[in-house]
């Protein structure tokens, strides 16, 4: 009895696992080492909390965010479906928008780049952003 409880146990755990075969399509961060400074005149609206700055770096440029004063994030503008040429767009309020095929990403501290859009899996690329001073990394390690 005890036997069949077992193998019952192990066949529904095995029907519940998901698939991440989807994610595994998914385009991996991207190498990016970028170094700039907040006293750059082009960075004066990251300065700010809330504010935002688009950078050229990273496969179709970067969004970088100033969340608190202190924490910032940062996302590549590469659409995450790969097949679009043209860069996302930010509308200033927490969303990236592909226009190749409409999707949208949301973004900010703690979205990590989630997919907006029904029927999209792959988030947008987020990008490690580390504050020394006044300088800014942003990294994809």
């Amino acid at each position: 009895m005890i036997k069949k409880i077992v193998f019952f146990s192990f066949f529904l755990t095995l029907l519940n696992c998901s698939n991440n075969d989807d994610l595994n399509n998914c385009i991996q961060a991207l190498p990016l080492s970028y170094v700039t400074d907040l006293n750059n005149p082009q960075l004066l609206n990251a300065n700010v909390p809330g504010g935002y700055v688009e950078l050229n770096a990273g496969s179709k440029g970067v969004l970088l965010m100033n969340v608190n004063g202190t924490d910032f994030v940062a996302y590549d503008k590469l659409c995450p479906a790969g097949d679009c040429t043209t860069a996302m767009t930010f509308n200033g309020s927490f969303i990236l928008k592909c226009a190749c095929d409409g999707s949208e990403y949301g973004v900010g501290k703690g979205i990590g780049g989630a997919p907006q859009t029904e029927g999209f899996i792959c988030p947008a690329i987020e990008y490690r952003v580390t504050k020394s001073g006044t300088a800014l990394r942003i990294t994809n390690y």
